[in-house]
Formats: structure tokens, C-alpha cells, sequence
């Protein structure tokens, strides 16, 4: 008999909730996305609270009627636990505790984290262990060094914006909506990534952490007076050199640290993974290491419940049953991810 576990995740501004079925197959997955915060340029963390206690229980229901199960036939609940804006977890936590409590169903709370550097499994890869897992999004970029399913160490993080966070900005500093991330990554294909001299920050620094404030603050220089709408060859030859000094940021650290931990492969997750300009640059790095660069499928990089719903039945399957005790948490670090620094020194 098959397991069916109902991951929730709302840990920013997308409502989601999906049924994974034996711990891989995703028997369903739906994400409401709340259109209130394009107009702000950015997410506001009140409207999303407010927004998933409208959304989360007509999401649920449509992931359980896709996949054509009840609530009767779960057989546990996963959520999003953290780290996140913490009036969308609360929501999304007290949602799924009542949910358990009223099936009478275990509880089980996913790190979002670990879930993005896992989802790739939704579309069967097969992950060699160690390897360096990088969560690349809106909130996040981490470099973490993973022994194995449950086994972590942060290696590596930004120091100030997160990777889709200075997309997002210089995205809205260019007038180009939100989410910055795949309108600046469409522009660019039709520009230069060689007509401005944007820094690459700290990355010849013997850490494993990136910075991306000050080529946030080149870019906003570098557009001086000018309002839009832009000369479109400018604007793409902007686009296409921000985005060459953030993948070549990136791409740095991550294979640096493949190469003095001896990874075994490279998993990449979060919305910023969907970038091609990335793929491509570390798909070439890993080739020049021998070791295979893993992405998940576009749909799979993005916030959703599916990887919520993975993690969470490995994580049942182990006995990792987290019980109506279970809150949400905020901070990557109260998750047990962060390593001592002299732990973290090669």
C-alpha cells in the first residue's frame, strides 16, 4: 500500500499545497500566487499573512481533488516550519496542526531549506552524497555542505541581499515588475554581458560567502538620471552585465567549495536555480570538476508544497514526527544549520 503525505508551504507569498505520493511521485501540486504585492514591487509581509488565510484551505482542497485522494486517505501532513516570514509560517503551521488534530494524522515540519536543496528527487535524480546543496531564492542563499539526508553543514551565505532579492531590486529600480528574476534573465539573452564593469564582490575572499549590496548600488549609478522607458539595447546590455557579475559570484563559491570539500555533485534549488545563465555556468564548472550539476525542473524551483510533501515522508519514514508542539521558526540558524566558525575553516 502506497503513503501519502499533504505538504502545506507558505513561507513567503505563495500558498501552496500538494500530494506526494511514496516519498517521490507528486500526485498533485498547486500554488496560489498572491498577485497584491506586484504593486508594491516587492512582497509585504502583512498582506501575505493575510492573503494565505484566505488561500491555504481552497488550495488544499484542489491538491487533494487533483490528485484524487480525500483527507481520509493521508497519512501524515508535512509543512513548512521555517526559516520565512514568520506571519506566513504561523498561518500555514496552524493550519496544518488543526488539519492533523482533526484527521488525527502526524505532523511533520520540513525545513524550507532542506527542501529546496532536495526537490530535484520530485523528478527521479539520484543524489550522490556529499554534495554541495545551494538555495538560491528571494530570501535565501545558503551553500551547504549535505553528508546525506539529514546530515548538514552551512558552509557559505550572503552577507546582506539574497541572489533573487538584487534581482528583484534592480528589476524594480529598472521599472521591470515582480518578480525581477525571469524578466531579467529573458533580457538579457539579448545583451552584452561585457558593456558594464560590475563588481563581483568578495569573491576572491577565503570564505565561502557572497555579497550582492554593492552591485546593487552599481546598478542604481550606472542608471544615474535615466527613467524609463529605456533604449532597449541598453537595457539588455544592463540586464545581461548584472546578471554576468551575479552568476559569476555565484558559480565561484559554489565550486570553490565542491572542490575543497570534495563534493560529490552540485544540487541547486530555489527560484534563482531557474536562471539559465546559471545552469549553464555551473553545468560547464561541473564538467571541468567530473562531478554532475543537478536542477530541479523549472516548476520545482519556485516555493511549492511538493518538496515540502518529499522531505516530509523521508522525514516520517524515519520517525521524525514533529507532534501539536510543533512552531514555527523564523531563522535559519534556530534550525540547527549554522556551524561554529572555526568549524566552518578548512
Amino acid at each position: 500500500m502506497s503513503t501519502l503525505v499533504l505538504g502545506i508551504e507558505t513561507s513567503c507569498d505563495d500558498t501552496a499545497a500538494a500530494v506526494i505520493e511514496d516519498g517521490r511521485h507528486a500526485l498533485s501540486s498547486i500554488i496560489a500566487s498572491q498577485l497584491v504585492h506586484h504593486e508594491f514591487g516587492g512582497v509585504v509581509p502583512e498582506l501575505a499573512s493575510r492573503a494565505h488565510l484566505d488561500l491555504l484551505g481552497p488550495t488544499v482542497d484542489r491538491a487533494l481533488t487533483e490528485a484524487r485522494v480525500t483527507l481520509d486517505d493521508v497519512n501524515a501532513i508535512a509543512v513548512t516550519r521555517g526559516p520565512g516570514l514568520l506571519g506566513s509560517l504561523v498561518v500555514g503551521v496552524a493550519y496544518a496542526k488543526a488539519l492533523a488534530l482533526a484527521a488525527d494524522r502526524p505532523l511533520v515540519g520540513v525545513n524550507h531549506i532542506e527542501a529546496h536543496i532536495w526537490a530535484a528527487a520530485l523528478d527521479g535524480a539520484e543524489i550522490p552524497a556529499p554534495f554541495v546543496g545551494a538555495a538560491l531564492s528571494g530570501g535565501h542563499t545558503e551553500f551547504i555542505l549535505a553528508k546525506g539526508f539529514g546530515e548538514y553543514a552551512l558552509w557559505g551565505a550572503t552577507r546582506d541581499d539574497a541572489a533573487g532579492e538584487a534581482f528583484d531590486k534592480v528589476a524594480k529600480l529598472l521599472g521591470l515588475g515582480f518578480p525581477g528574476g525571469p524578466v531579467i534573465d529573458r533580457l538579457a539573452a539579448d545583451g552584452d554581458a561585457r558593456a558594464f564593469d560590475f563588481p563581483r564582490a568578495m569573491t576572491e575572499s577565503g570564505d565561502y560567502d557572497v555579497s550582492f549590496s554593492g552591485l546593487k548600488t552599481a546598478v542604481r549609478q550606472k542608471i544615474g538620471d535615466r527613467t524609463p522607458p529605456f533604449d532597449p539595447k541598453w537595457l539588455a546590455d544592463l540586464c545581461a552585465s548584472f546578471q554576468a557579475a551575479v552568476v559569476e559570484t555565484l558559480t565561484t563559491k559554489i565550486l570553490r567549495l565542491a572542490t575543497d570539500t570534495d563534493a560529490r555533485a552540485v544540487v541547486v534549488g530555489g527560484g534563482v536555480a531557474s536562471n539559465r545563465a546559471l545552469r549553464a555556468a555551473l553545468a560547464q564548472g561541473c564538467v571541468r570538476l567530473g562531478i554532475p550539476a543537478i536542477f530541479p525542473a523549472p516548476k520545482w524551483c519556485t516555493d511549492n508544497a511538493a518538496m515540502i510533501g518529499l522531505v516530509g515522508s523521508w522525514m516520517l519514514a524515519r520517525g521524525e514526527v514533529s507532534g501539536s508542539e510543533l512552531e514555527p521558526v523564523a531563522n535559519l540558524e534556530e534550525m540547527g544549520f549554522a556551524l561554529p566558525a572555526l568549524e566552518r575553516a578548512l
